[in-house]
């Protein structure tokens, strides 16, 4: 089992606090996103990780880990950063694909691990009760996931036009199991690269339209139906949010920080 995280992302919306360092080094409960999923992955046995750093790569330096650069971080997205890892994808072995500004429980990761489909993805059906905390309106900052009668996820990542449309949402980690990581960079390199994908040029492509894009191609993916357990740190609103709960006991009732 190989993981790799995204870190490129310069946090523009996370201003000051991405200020002097990358978004995966800001500190919920005393300590960075990239330490915590790293101690998670490994207290899983998970050791061969690779980090992919674009804005202050040099600040990121974790030692047992590799690392590759995107250059174009400033005028890329997710998908363009992940396959600066190709060789790890291409290397035959099952892949977990987090984003670095995102910590998740242990059993979530375990649970991960254990799934058994091409694409594994967390899906949180609670996660109206987690955006309530977070913002006034929690319908304003929210994605379509739907999932089949089998419990796999057939589309996500569009505009809801309804209630209905919202059955959890995508919380930005994945596996790739053998049999997919390694047709993954020939899928992507097929792409037209003229084309718009969902309002983006292909540099910009979101994770989740790559991931319709899989599914479409009838790649099976197995949503992990979880109810809260993890955090995202979007806006500045978000780490004050979190530190303030952890100061006062009750970040719990969101996510255990346990190993």
């Amino acid at each position: 089992m190989k993981a790799i995280i995204l870190a490129a992302g310069s946090g523009r919306r996370l201003q000051p606090y991405s200020s002097s360092k990358p978004k995966c080094l800001v500190e919920v409960a005393g300590q960075s996103l990239l330490q915590r999923q790293i101690e998670v992955m490994r207290s899983l046995s998970i050791h061969d990780i690779t980090v992919i750093t674009g804005y202050m790569a040099d600040k990121i330096d974790v030692i047992g880990t590799r690392k590759f650069h995107n250059p174009k971080y400033a005028h890329t997205n997710m998908v363009s950063t992940l396959f600066m890892a190709a060789e790890i994808l291409n290397s035959g072995d099952p892949v977990i694909v987090s984003y670095g500004d995102i910590i998740y429980e242990k059993e979530i990761l375990r649970r991960v691990i254990s799934c058994n489909a091409p694409i594994c993805l967390p899906v949180d059906v609670q996660w109206e009760r987690y955006w309530s905390a977070r913002m006034s309106d929690p319908l304003s900052d929210v994605e379509t996931l739907k999932l089949s009668a089998f419990g796999d996820v057939i589309e996500l990542g569009k505009k809801p036009i309804s209630r209905s449309e919202i059955q959890g949402q995508y919380i930005g980690l994945m596996k790739f199991d053998a049999s997919l990581a390694g047709q993954l960079t020939t899928i992507y390199n097929g792409l037209e690269r003229s084309d718009e994908y969902d309002g983006k040029d292909f540099d910009n492509m979101y994770m989740t339209t790559f991931l319709q894009i899989l599914i479409d191609l009838e790649w099976r993916a197995k949503a992990i139906k979880i109810e809260n357990g993890w955090l995202e740190v979007d806006t500045p609103d978000d780490l004050r949010l979190y530190n303030t709960m952890y100061g006062n006991d009750s970040l719990s009732q969101f996510i255990d920080l346990s190993l």
